[in-house]
C-alpha cells in the first residue's frame, strides 16, 4: 500500500535513497529542506505541494548577503578613494592617465555586458586593456606602468562588480524583489564612503565631497548594474546564463533535493518549487501543470533547463513556439496546445502527447520512439522524415490530412497525403496509412548505384534470413545517381546486422565484371526484376518518383527464402511461351465479360495487353514470357479487383511490367498500347 505524507509538516525531512516511496501521497504537504536524493518517487502524488529553502535558512543567506554586501561596498569606496582624485591630478600626467583608462575599461565593461552579456563584457575589457598597453609601450617614461596599473585597477573593479551582480540575482531569487540589494548596497558604500574620506589626512572639504558624490555615483550605478543583469539573469535571458546559474545554485542549497531520484510519472501540479534540486532526476511522464516558480528550480542538464520548455509545461500553451532540436525525452505534454509549433530535429521519444493539438506542427527528423500520440490531432503536420517505430502510440490519432514534406514559397502544401486535396483520412486511416514504414531496413546507396549488384545483394539478404521477412514497401530516388531501398522486417530483426551484412554484400557484387555478375545471376526472374525496378528508378523518376526526393510506387515485393517473387513465377528456366501464353487464355476465359461493350473490363483490357505483348518485335522472349506471367497474375487478382490483397498483387504486377517496357522505343506499338491499357487496368483495380 502506498505511503499518505498527504497536508503534513516534513520540513527537512531525510528520505534519501528510499525505494519504499512509490505511488506515495505527499499533496500538501509543506517539504521545504526535504532530502529525496536517489530515492523512487514512480508515480508519486506532489500536487500543492510547498518546496525549497526553510525560514531559518533563508535568514542566515540574507544575514550572509548583507555581510558580504557590506564588504564589495567598502571595497567601492576605497577604489572611489584611490582612483577618482587621479583624474583631478592636475600635477601628474600618469595618474590622469590611470584614473580616465580604469574609467574607460569599466565604461567599455558595463556597456558590452548590459547589451551582449558577461562573457562579451569580459572580452570588450580583454580588448580594451590589449590596445591600451599597445598604446602605451610607445609610450615615453611611465606611461606602461600608468596604463598597467589602469588596468589592474579596471580589472579588480569588474570582477567585483560580476559577483555583486550574481548576488544581487541570488537576493532576488529569495526576496521577490531587487530593492533590497540596491537598498543595502547604496547605505553601506555611501556609509564606507564618508568614513573613508574622513579617514584621510589631507582630506579638504572639497576632496571629501567629490569622494562622497563619486562613492554615491558609482554604488548608484553599480546597484543599477547588479538589479539590471540580476532581473534579467533571473527571467531567463541566456546572455546571462552564467549569473543565473550563480543565484540558483546558492539559492538551491539546503533547499528541497531531489537530485538523482526517480520521479517517472509523478505530479507537480500547482506545487511550490523554488530552490529546489532536480539535477540527474528522471523526469518522464512528470506533470508540471500550473507549477509556481519553476524558472526558480536547479535543473541540472534535464529539460527543465529551458525557459520556452518550462513555460509549456507550467501553462500548456506551445502553440507556433520553436522547439527546434530540444532534447525533450519522456515530457508530458498531455492535452498541451502545439498547433503551428515546430519540434525539427527535436527528441520526444517516450513523450506523452496523448490528445495533444499538433496541427500544422513540424515533425520533420523529430524522433518519436516509443511516444505516446493516443487521440493526438496531425491535421495539416509536416512529417518530412519523422522517427517514428513500431513503438510510437497512434491509436485514436486524428488526422484529416498530412504533408510529407515541408512547406516553401513555391509548394505551400507539399506532398499532401492523401493527394486528394478534396480527399480526407477517415478515423483510423492514418495509422493505417502511416503504418508500413513503421520498422524498415532502410539501405542508402549513392556514388554509382549497381542495379544489378542491388538485386543480387537483397535476394542473397532475403534466403539468408527468411525470419526476417523482408518485403519491399519503397524506393526513394534522392538526386542524381542516388537510391533508398526501404524494406519492412520482422519485429525484432537486426536491422544493424541486416544493414552491415547487404552491404559487404553488395560492395563485393559490385567489384565484380558484368561477365561475372551475370554468371550469378544467370536466368533467375527474381534477380531481373529487381535490377529492372531499380534500373528504372534510376533513370525513370517521373514513374517511380513524383519529383527527386519523393515516394516510389513500388510496394508489397515480398522476397522470400524460396527465392520467388511475390506475384512472380520464380521458375529456374523460362517456360516455353505458348504455354505461358494459354495459361493466360484460360485464366482471362475464367473472367466476366464487360456489361457494356463501349466500357472494356479487366478481361478485355487483359487480352489486348496480351496480344500487344506477343506480337511485339523489341521484346525478347524471355521479357515475352515474363510480361505475361504478369498478365497471367493480373488476370488472377481480376477475379476479386476490390479486395485489398489482390489490389496490392495487381500494383506489384502494374509495376514490373512498367519495368519491363522500359527502355523500349517510344514508336513501338507495345508502348502506345501500354500507355492506354495499364493506367485503365490499374483504375478498374481501384488503383487510380
Amino acid at each position: 500500500m502506498a505511503l499518505d505524507f498527504s497536508g503534513q509538516n516534513l520540513r527537512g525531512r531525510n528520505f534519501k535513497g528510499r525505494q519504499d516511496l512509490a505511488g506515495a501521497n505527499f499533496s500538501y504537504a509543506d517539504i521545504r529542506g526535504a532530502n529525496f536524493t536517489s530515492a523512487n518517487l514512480t508515480g508519486a502524488n506532489f500536487r500543492h505541494i510547498k518546496a525549497g529553502l526553510q525560514q531559518p535558512w533563508k535568514i542566515t543567506y540574507l544575514a550572509l548577503i548583507s555581510s558580504l554586501f557590506l564588504v564589495l561596498s567598502g571595497f567601492f569606496s576605497y577604489l572611489t578613494y584611490y582612483f577618482l582624485p587621479l583624474i583631478f591630478n592636475a600635477f601628474s600626467l600618469e595618474k590622469q592617465i590611470t584614473g580616465c583608462t580604469t574609467l574607460v575599461l569599466l565604461i567599455a565593461f558595463f556597456l558590452s555586458t548590459i547589451l551582449q552579456g558577461v562573457g562579451a563584457g569580459l572580452e570588450a575589457f580583454a580588448f580594451a586593456f590589449t590596445g591600451a598597453v599597445a598604446v602605451a609601450a610607445f609610450a615615453k617614461g611611465g606611461t606602461v606602468a600608468a596604463f598597467t596599473g589602469a588596468a589592474v585597477g579596471g580589472l579588480t573593479v569588474a570582477v567585483v562588480v560580476i559577483v555583486a551582480v550574481a548576488f544581487a540575482g541570488v537576493v532576488a531569487a529569495f526576496t521577490e524583489t531587487v530593492a533590497a540589494t540596491g537598498a543595502i548596497f547604496i547605505i553601506a558604500a555611501l556609509a564606507s564612503a564618508v568614513a573613508v574620506s574622513f579617514a584621510r589626512p589631507t582630506s579638504g572639504k572639497i576632496i571629501v565631497i567629490v569622494i562622497i558624490s563619486g562613492a554615491l555615483a558609482l554604488a548608484f550605478a553599480v546597484t543599477l548594474f547588479s538589479i539590471y543583469i540580476g532581473w534579467r539573469a533571473m527571467k531567463g535571458d541566456e546572455k546571462y546564463a552564467l549569473i543565473r546559474n550563480i543565484a540558483v545554485g546558492f539559492a538551491a542549497i539546503e533547499g528541497t533535493s531531489f537530485c538523482g531520484a526517480n520521479l517517472t510519472n509523478a505530479d507537480f501540479t500547482a506545487a511550490t518549487l523554488k530552490s529546489t534540486d532536480f539535477r540527474n532526476t528522471i523526469l518522464s511522464n512528470t506533470c508540471w501543470h500550473q507549477a509556481k516558480m519553476l524558472d526558480r528550480v536547479r535543473p541540472g542538464s534535464t529539460y527543465l533547463q529551458n525557459s520556452q520548455v518550462r513555460q509549456l509545461l507550467v501553462t500548456g500553451e506551445g502553440q507556433d513556439t520553436k522547439f527546434d532540436g530540444q532534447k525533450l525525452r519522456g515530457i508530458n505534454l498531455k492535452k498541451a496546445n502545439l498547433a503551428d509549433a515546430s519540434f525539427i530535429g527535436a527528441d520526444l521519444s517516450e513523450a506523452n502527447l496523448q490528445d495533444a493539438d499538433l496541427s500544422r506542427a513540424k515533425l520533420k527528423q523529430t524522433q518519436l520512439d516509443g511516444t505516446d500520440l493516443t487521440g493526438a490531432t496531425l491535421t495539416g503536420a509536416f512529417i518530412e522524415d519523422w522517427g517514428i517505430t513500431n513503438t510510437t502510440k497512434l491509436h485514436g490519432v486524428r488526422c484529416e490530412y498530412i504533408f510529407m514534406r515541408l512547406p516553401t514559397k513555391e509548394d505551400p502544401d507539399p506532398l499532401r497525403k492523401p493527394d486528394n486535396k478534396q480527399e480526407a483520412f477517415k478515423d483510423g486511416d492514418f495509422a493505417d496509412f502511416i503504418k508500413p514504414i513503421f520498422d524498415t531496413l532502410d539501405l542508402y546507396h549513392n556514388q554509382g548505384v549497381d542495379p544489378r549488384a542491388v538485386a543480387i545483394a537483397f535476394k542473397n539478404l532475403a534466403e539468408n534470413h527468411p525470419e526476417a521477412e523482408l518485403e519491399i514497401v519503397a524506393m526513394e530516388k534522392r538526386g542524381d545517381d542516388k537510391i533508398l531501398l526501404r524494406a519492412k522486417t520482422a519485429a525484432g530483426s537486426d536491422k544493424s546486422q541486416l544493414s552491415a551484412e547487404y552491404f559487404d554484400d553488395y560492395n563485393q557484387l559490385k567489384a565484380l565484371s558484368q561477365s561475372q555478375q551475370l554468371l550469378l545471376v544467370e536466368k533467375d526472374k527474381c534477380i531481373i526484376s529487381l535490377e529492372n525496378m531499380v534500373d528504372t528508378a534510376l533513370k525513370q523518376p517521373k514513374f517511380y518518383t513524383q519529383g527527386d526526393t519523393n515516394m516510389s510506387d513500388i510496394s508489397g515485393i515480398n522476397i522470400e527464402g524460396s527465392s520467388n517473387v511475390s506475384g512472380i513465377a520464380g521458375n529456374s528456366s523460362i517456360a516455353n511461351l505458348g504455354t505461358i501464353s494459354g495459361n493466360v487464355s484460360i485464366a482471362l476465359n475464367e473472367l466476366p465479360d464487360a456489361t457494356d461493350a463501349e466500357k472494356p473490363g479487366i478481361k478485355e483490357l487483359l487480352s489486348q495487353l496480351q496480344d500487344a505483348i506477343v506480337q511485339s518485335t523489341y521484346l525478347s522472349e524471355e521479357d515475352k514470357a515474363e510480361a505475361l506471367e504478369q498478365v497471367n497474375t493480373l488476370a488472377e487478382a481480376g477475379k476479386n479487383p476490390q479486395e485489398s490483397t489482390k489490389q496490392k498483387t495487381a500494383k506489384t504486377a502494374i509495376t514490373m511490367l512498367k519495368g519491363i517496357f522500359t527502355g523500349l522505343p517510344a514508336v513501338a506499338s507495345l508502348v502506345e498500347a501500354t500507355n492506354k491499357l495499364l493506367p485503365a487496368i490499374s483504375k478498374l483495380f481501384g488503383l487510380g
